[in-house]
């Protein structure tokens, strides 16, 4: 599938998505071993619930990988694709943890290319 993104940028994305992943868990993991009564009680469908999300992220992020790539590199294309993701997550109403996840997803995405 050639939609014009350089493999390392990509690889680099992939792999802070994967690193933020691990940090949002550890982090749900320590909090509810701290305070079981916030466990959930029932665990989504990998099938239904998880994989079709995960489809959904993955199509976006490929997306916006190409948007990035055609967009001029620059101070401000960096600052422009933090404040959006900063604003996403101010509207979804991120707790600490999330934002700490966010924080370690945006490096590859955020990054100035030459």
């Amino acid at each position: 599938m050639g939609l014009g993104l350089d493999p390392g940028f990509a690889q680099a994305v992939f792999r802070d998505q994967i690193e933020a992943n691990k940090v949002v868990q550890r982090g749900l993991y320590a909090r509810w071993d701290a305070h079981p009564e916030e466990r959930p009680t029932e665990r989504p469908d990998l099938a239904t619930e998880v994989r079709p999300a995960l489809d959904r992220i993955t199509t976006q992020a490929v997306s916006s990988g190409v948007q990035a790539a055609d967009a001029r590199p620059g101070w401000s294309a960096v600052s422009a694709s933090s404040r959006a993701a900063l604003r996403d997550a101010h509207a979804r109403g991120f707790d600490v943890l999330h934002l700490k996840g966010l924080a370690r997803a945006l490096p590859s995405v955020c990054a100035l290319r030459s």
